[in-house]
Order: C-alpha cells, then structure tokens, then sequence
C-alpha cells in the first residue's frame, strides 16, 4: 500500500515540533545566563576598559582581559547597576564601597601577579577585586570582616563563575597564617600602618599592594616588598579608601 503523503507531512511536523519544544525547556546553562545578562552592558564594559583602562597606561594584558571578561555590574547592588561601569567608586552597603574600575586595574597590575600565583585579599567586599584576580588564573584567599558582605561576596562569585575563590570572615590583620606563606597581598581598605602580621604571611621577594593613612583622609597607595631582612616601600599614588578596621559588631 502506497504511503499517504499527508500523514508523512504531519508526522514530519509533529517531529519538528517536538524539536523546537525541547530546544525551548532546555535548561539554560550557566555561562549561557552570564552572557545573555552581561550582554545589555557590554558596550559600557568595552568603553571602560578603553576609556578608563587603557588610555590611563594600564598595559598589563591580563589585567586588561580581566576588566573585559569580569561582569562588573554583577558585583554591585541591582539598583546601581546602569553605573556599573563608570569611572567611580560605588556603595555596596555597610558604609563600604567597590572601587572605581581604574583603581582596580592600577592595583591589580602593581600587585604583579601572574597564573598559578597564590594570592590574599584583605576586604573582599562585593567579591570584584577577587574575581579579577580569579579571571587571571590566580589562587584567592580573600577575607572579608563584614558577614553580611563576605556572604554576598560568596554568592556574587558564585553565580558569576568564580565560585572556586576561597572566602572567609574574619579579622584581616590576622591574615590567613595557615595557608601562608603568599605570593603577593592586596589590601582593599586603608589600616594606618603597614600589618606587621601580613607582612610576615608573604614569601621573600613576595609584594603588598595598599593604601596607608588616617581614616576619613587622604591616603598612601603603597607598594611594599618584602626583603629578606625587612621591607622595601615605595609610595604610588594618593587614594581614598574605607579605613580597614579590627572588628565590627
């Protein structure tokens, strides 16, 4: 018996639906969320990067490759996130802030880290300093003394692809003696005098990246190496940066 031509059309038709149903409740992955959603700043990201990134004299390409891949918006609070990549610092709660995108790169680049490096933070905040550094291939410890932003940090690292940082609460001045000694050591907020604790915490040769100075005034970015016997400090740049403090309650 010959084949009914119309049953073969509504069959093919019923194949064809049943694809483009599946391809429609496919469980969207993440890195295909990250996109779409990064997706509506992206050209404010590339004009950061030239614009604020670029033009200032940062040349590390790692760095650079950082600022561009990292969603920046995603660290910041959803009602601030069309400002996500203008050339200022941020409110991310608790009286603390997200540095300016400029600052970040300056930092980051001074700090000399490369892939494989293993590196500390003091002041995660938001979690955007750790996942630049994450983005670059570096092993992160970061500690964040706020527990309500350590957590968000956690989750903003997570849900951004940098869920492997490692994050802790806690004390900054006390480092993290026993995952010493470190690569390098970046710290977000100003403490008045170099941490004596942290500069032990660094490998001989190893770098310090900080600002230095009273609170609620200018400060000193500085560049501290460690010597095998003391230190070696030179002064970058003046910045203004949340005092890093002992204790919060």
């Amino acid at each position: 018996m010959q084949n009914d031509p119309f049953k073969i059309m509504f069959s093919a038709c019923l194949k064809k639906a049943g694809i483009i149903l599946f391809f429609l409740f496919l469980p969207a992955s993440p890195a295909f969320m990250q996109t779409t959603e990064v997706h509506p700043y992206k050209e404010k990201q590339e004009a950061m990067v030239r614009n604020q990134i670029v033009a200032r004299g940062i040349k590390a390409k790692a760095v650079i490759e950082a600022m561009r891949k990292v969603p920046r918006h995603l660290f910041v609070p959803y009602n601030t996130r069309s400002f996500a990549y203008n050339d200022q610092p941020l409110p991310i709660g608790h009286d603390q802030t997200i540095s300016q995108p400029y600052i970040v790169a300056y930092m980051t680049e001074a700090l000399g880290a490369k892939a494989g490096d293993k590196v500390l933070e003091i002041g995660t905040g938001s979690g955007y300093q750790a996942a630049i550094l994450a983005e670059m291939g570096i092993d992160v410890y970061t500690i964040e003394i706020i527990p309500e932003l350590a957590e968000t940090a956690k989750r903003n690292l997570k849900r951004s692809g940098y869920g492997h940082v490692n994050t802790r609460c806690g004390d900054g001045y006390a480092g993290w003696p026993e995952e010493a000694p470190f690569d390098a050591i970046i710290i977000t907020a100003a403490p008045e005098t170099i941490p004596l604790a942290l500069v032990e915490q660094l490998k001989t040769g190893g770098i310090m990246i900080l600002p230095v100075g009273p609170r609620d005034s200018t400060q000193s970015l500085k560049k501290v190496v460690k010597k095998s016997k003391g230190i070696r400090q030179a002064t970058l740049l003046p910045v203004r940066f949340v005092p890093m403090i002992r204790s919060y309650n």
